[in-house]
């Protein structure tokens, strides 16, 4: 007899990295069951409903926002891993030749959307309100020298769309699911990003003893040597 444990997760990484934690899982008695989810909203819902036990795909700063616009209340246990955001080239290979009027491709969720944002203004491509932070939008955008053109998309529809486009600043998994090699990318994140995925529970579920079993295996060195072996720099471990 075995606890089953149900956790949602995007197909890659996390779903890759969670059958790495199974068999350590299963040595405890417990059988993790992975519910693999295609966007960012319904791995949230599905937690806050009762239908998983936990969540495995998003960053601290988009389920607070998620928090915040929902009136859920789901926190962070472990911080697994950081996902550097790239900028990818569609029609144009180099920042420095975009052309005026560019066509830039973001994510459309609030949080995304301000690190691509913030991504750009590093590149100092554009310059943001200073006040704008976390939750930058494109009205957030005081100058654009290039007069670039933002085009707001969901998430995994940004690598499909980016060989129209000039530019597109995509997320790493979806990313690596469209086979698109990260070390192509023209502009990557910096490891300072504070943007580490994280598992998250139902509030008062943090002390669970089967979770907390989960955490300890997502932050095994098994787990640890097959992210740096799998991804090879693409993903890394935040522990």
């Amino acid at each position: 007899w075995a606890d089953t444990l149900t956790v949602g997760a995007s197909n890659t990484p996390h779903a890759e990295i969670l059958e790495q934690a199974k068999p350590i899982l299963a040595k405890q008695g417990i059988d993790l069951e992975i519910k693999p989810f295609q966007d960012y909203i319904l791995p949230n819902t599905a937690l806050a409903g009762h239908d998983i036990d936990a969540n495995y795909f998003q960053h601290i700063t988009y389920l607070n926002n998620f928090n915040a616009e929902n009136g859920t209340h789901l926190v962070s246990v472990a911080d697994v891993h950081y996902e550097p955001f790239g900028i990818y080239a569609g029609k144009s290979d180099s920042l420095d030749e975009l052309a005026d009027g560019a066509e830039v491709l973001v994510p459309n969720d609030v949080t995304n959307e301000a690190r691509a944002l913030l991504l750009l203004q590093d590149q100092g491509l554009l310059t943001l309100k200073e006040d704008a932070g976390l939750t930058a939008t494109i009205n957030d955008i005081t100058e654009n020298p290039k007069n670039l053109e933002f085009s707001e998309l969901e998430a995994p529809q940004l690598p499909r769309a980016l060989e129209d486009a000039d530019i597109a600043i995509i997320n790493m998994n979806f990313a690596l699911e469209a086979k698109l090699d990260p070390k192509s990318a023209i502009y990557s994140e910096g490891s300072d990003s504070p943007y580490a995925n994280i598992v998250a529970v139902r509030e008062g579920d943090e002390n669970r003893p089967e979770l907390q079993k989960l955490m300890k295996a997502l932050t095994s060195k098994e787990v640890k040597d097959f992210i740096e072996k799998k991804y090879g720099g693409s993903v890394k471990t935040v522990f």
